[in-house]
């Protein structure tokens, strides 16, 4: 696919763990322009003759990668479109991943565009629209989410940004809300079935009985079960990693506490001892401590002392 002359955006070295940026079906369904063309006039349908050419650039970056978020760009007829795809976890912190991600963009723009960005001629860069395609199940359903308001009491003298949130509305067959009833029955056959071939079977079944991505499917359908049972993979290793983690720090612990109750043990006989009147030194040896330790310990009895 075409990029912004002759680069595409950088991607960031991966994490120990994290889900690849490849792994995903909403990826490999933004990959291909003649989706990305259905999102965009999902997006602007008063713009009726923009066409496949028309889209520049389409980048898939996890530039500020966790597992929750993939990232979308794309530039149609001088338009730079960013979107970060949420399935589950709502935050306002997207505002800051999209702010963050602009400037990402900006910066890869002005390079490849050859600009000078100290020099006194106006840069020229694209109109940018912000937008989060969340699939995930929430009660607020704002259309519209600002930096001042999340962030700053409202005070957007020096800074703001705007961000559309798309959820996919019920009924409608446009290509965003297709992509939120798939999601929605990929987590009902999860819930039902697990993380098995089965649950992948089923949700492509559904949805194509259901005319939701049928055509992707139906093209892409060895490849979804690929990314889908990979997903899982990936899912089972970090789960596996944090248990691992967890794991760690109990066995950490124990040891932790044992030998903190060791000396807790070592102190008291030294402070008994030593009120039996035996020497420092002796205590020292008794306690297999160095006699500074022991000292310490001691230092408030000695003070009281008459």
């Amino acid at each position: 696919m075409e990029t912004v002359p002759g680069k595409r955006l950088a991607n960031v070295e991966k994490t120990e763990i994290r889900w690849s940026v490849k792994d995903s079906v909403f990826c490999d369904l933004f990959e291909n322009r003649k989706y990305v063309l259905q999102l965009y006039k999902a997006i602007h349908p008063e713009d009726c003759e923009v066409r496949e050419e028309d889209i520049k650039d389409v980048t898939i970056n996890n530039v500020f990668t966790d597992q929750e978020y993939n990232d979308l760009g794309m530039i149609v007829r001088g338009k730079l479109l960013l979107m970060l795809e949420c399935q589950s976890s709502w935050s306002m912190n997207i505002i800051v991943r999209l702010l963050l991600y602009l400037a990402h963009t900006w910066h890869e723009y002005i390079e490849t565009t050859k600009q000078n960005r100290y020099g006194s001629r106006k840069l020229k860069l694209p109109q940018t629209e912000l937008y989060v395609i969340y699939t995930g199940s929430r009660k607020a359903r704002p259309e519209w989410i600002y930096l001042s308001e999340e962030f700053f009491e409202g005070k957007k003298e020096f800074l703001e940004v705007k961000v559309k949130v798309l959820y996919g509305s019920g009924g409608n067959k446009d290509i965003i809300s297709q992509y939120a009833d798939f999601t929605k029955v990929y987590h009902e056959q999860i819930k039902k079935n697990g993380r098995t071939r089965e649950a992948v079977l089923e949700t492509i079944r559904i949805c194509k009985d259901q005319d939701v991505l049928k055509e992707y499917l139906s093209e892409r359908e060895k490849e979804v079960i690929h990314i889908m049972m990979a997903l899982f993979d990936q899912q089972r290793a970090v789960e596996q990693f944090g248990y691992e983690k967890k794991e760690e720090g109990k066995i950490e612990g124990k040891i932790e506490g044992k030998i903190e109750g060791k000396i807790e043990g070592k102190r008291e006989t030294a402070l008994s001892l030593y009120e039996m009147g035996m020497p420092i030194e002796m205590i020292a040896k008794a306690v297999k401590e160095g006699i500074e330790i022991v000292q310490q310990w001691l230092s408030g009895v000695s003070a009281a002392k008459p």
